[in-house]
């Protein structure tokens, strides 16, 4: 994937000096080891947009199978580390900064794999040659970020309004599979938010969504009572499936959740706050 990125000026987006010299040390911890690995988060998101957020965290995407060589890696160099979230993810600390070990989703949906690595950009993070998260896998994960306390569609719209020209449009599609209505409602909102701009998107693609959309109104609704909600908010929905008798998206087997995985992640709400 030759992605063309915009311009940056590194030294204006770094981390305190003790954030840096970890995320450096732990990157190039990981390039020795040669386990697979990609950044994410606010680093990729620079690189696509040219947007800086400054963050006390660094986030990686591994294969989960490669999930305990990179903690092994950190740890073995004397970081704290520790397995957050069995479904999805793990941690290694450095002070109050932090390494995201990140191998799936939230909600058990966008399990890192092959195709991440396949479609992956390379660029400096930090001064130090990395691969990126692919932009369609991005879009994908952060689509189904709409927390009460964290909304991602912002970053969707900004990396459409840079990216959307050189997506791969079938591809980002395959990934959103039965979950089409989530990149649809992205979609529209990018052409509320950027109106001059709403042309971005291929006409195909907005037909086909909507043709999809057409097609289940003609239908007859499913028999089953599922809220996806949860799929979009570990905590907003709960009422729907604690109170008012809905399926829980994310459980197996119509997710990729357990009880307990869900348990867990319903736990650190109230942690959380």
């Amino acid at each position: 994937m030759n992605t063309q990125f915009p311009s940056l000026d590194d030294t204006q987006s770094l981390p305190d000096p003790t954030g840096r010299a970890f995320y450096c040390h732990g990157l190039k911890l990981l390039n020795d080891a040669k386990v697979p690995f990609l950044v994410g988060g606010a680093y990729a998101l620079e690189r696509y947009t040219g947007i800086s957020r400054h963050t006390k965290d660094l986030d990686i995407f591994v294969q989960p199978g490669d999930r305990d060589r990179i903690i092994e890696t950190l740890a073995s160099a004397g970081y704290q580390t520790d397995l957050t979230f069995p479904h999805w993810l793990a941690k290694a600390y450095y002070g109050e900064h932090f390494i995201d070990i990140i191998f799936s989703s939230g909600n058990g949906i966008c399990a890192v794999d092959d195709a991440w690595f396949e479609h992956a950009p390379q660029r400096d993070v930090l001064g130090i040659p990395v691969s990126l998260c692919p932009v369609e896998e991005i879009i994908w994960s952060k689509s189904f970020i709409l927390e009460r306390e964290r909304y991602d569609g912002a970053d969707i719209a900004h990396v459409l309004r840079v990216c959307a020209d050189r997506l791969n449009w079938p591809r980002l599609m395959d990934r959103f599979g039965i979950h089409w209505r989530v990149l649809l409602s992205h979609l529209i909102l990018f052409g509320f938010i950027y109106p001059a701009e709403r042309s971005r998107i291929p006409e195909w693609v907005m037909q086909r969504l909507v043709a999809l959309l057409t097609d289940e109104i003609r239908s007859a609704p499913p028999p089953d009572r599922l809220c996806q909600g949860t799929l979009l908010s570990r905590e907003q929905y709960l009422t729907d499936v604690m109170r008012w008798g809905y399926e829980d998206a994310r459980l197996q087997p119509k997710g990729q959740m357990t009880p307990e995985n869900i348990a867990h992640w319903t736990a650190a709400i109230d942690e959380k706050e």
